[in-house]
Parts: C-alpha cells; sequence; structure tokens
C-alpha cells in the first residue's frame, strides 16, 4: 500500500469568524440549537467577538441572509439553524428542500463551509429530541461540523 496523507479536522479553533443565522419561526427548538452551537464553539475556542448571530423570519429566508454573510467575506463558515415540522399540507417539502438546495449552492458558488442545522422533522416531539442534550442536539453537531470543515478547508488551500 502506498503512503498517503490524511486530511481531517479538529475539536479546537480559536481564529475563526462564524456567522449563524437563525430562524425565527419554531423559536423555542431553535433557540435550543443556538444555545448549543455557541456552547459549542466557545468550549472549541472561539470567542463571541468573532460570531455573528442573524435572524431571519423562517427557514426559507435562511439562505438569503447566508449567502449574504458568505459574500461579505467576514466568516470563515456560516451556520444555519431552524426547524421545518411536517404539518398537513406540503408546505414542508418546499420549504425543507429550497433551503437545503439555497444553503447547498451557496456552498458550493462561495467555497465556503455553509452548514446544515436546519431540523426536517416530522413533530415537535422529534424536534425537542434533536434540540436537546449536548450529545444529541443538532446546533452542536452544526458547530463541530463548521469548526472541521474550516480545518479541512484551511490544510486544502
Amino acid at each position: 500500500m502506498s503512503d498517503y496523507r490524511t486530511i481531517t479536522g479538529a475539536d479546537k479553533l480559536d481564529d475563526a469568524r462564524i456567522g449563524i443565522v437563525k430562524s425565527r419561526y419554531n423559536a423555542k427548538v431553535v433557540e435550543r440549537l443556538l444555545a448549543a452551537c455557541l456552547d459549542c464553539l466557545q468550549e472549541a475556542g472561539i470567542r463571541g467577538d468573532r460570531i455573528q448571530v442573524v435572524e431571519v423570519p423562517g427557514a426559507f429566508e435562511i439562505p438569503l441572509a447566508a449567502q449574504r454573510l458568505a459574500l461579505k467575506e467576514t466568516c470563515d463558515a456560516v451556520i444555519a439553524l431552524g426547524a421545518v415540522i411536517r404539518g398537513e399540507t406540503p408546505h414542508f417539502e418546499y420549504i425543507a428542500a429550497e433551503c437545503a438546495r439555497g444553503l447547498a449552492r451557496i456552498a458550493l458558488d462561495q467555497d465556503l463551509p455553509v452548514i446544515f442545522g436546519v431540523l426536517t422533522v416530522d413533530s415537535m416531539d422529534q424536534a425537542l429530541d434533536r434540540s436537546g442534550a449536548p450529545e444529541s442536539n443538532k446546533g452542536a453537531e452544526a458547530a463541530r461540523t463548521a469548526i472541521h470543515m474550516i480545518h479541512v478547508l484551511r490544510q486544502l488551500q
């Protein structure tokens, strides 16, 4: 087997600038995601003055604000936080799909980690489960993913 080099991330990062776009809709859930995300970033060594939080009305609006943060070139990563909960109409599919598609496009177009921390769940109980304890909180997971991707992309420059 040939020698090879593995590029991977790390858990600590004190010089990163992070943009967070959070939805106001389903605030009870999203605030829990945000709290865990911020705790994780702080534990990784990122100071509060290096984090900018932008609030938008709902998940559909997240990609536009994320794009604006990406275009400003003041963030090393953008984290999107929201909760889209299935209802009785197909509205869920449209919002979840467009939010995901928009964020993926921004990441590729801007060559920037844009982390999908938007819950797409069938019920409020599922949303509360995924925004609860630190080990299962998707906000903390989004923060860890952002830190990892910043490390990886810096090594690929």
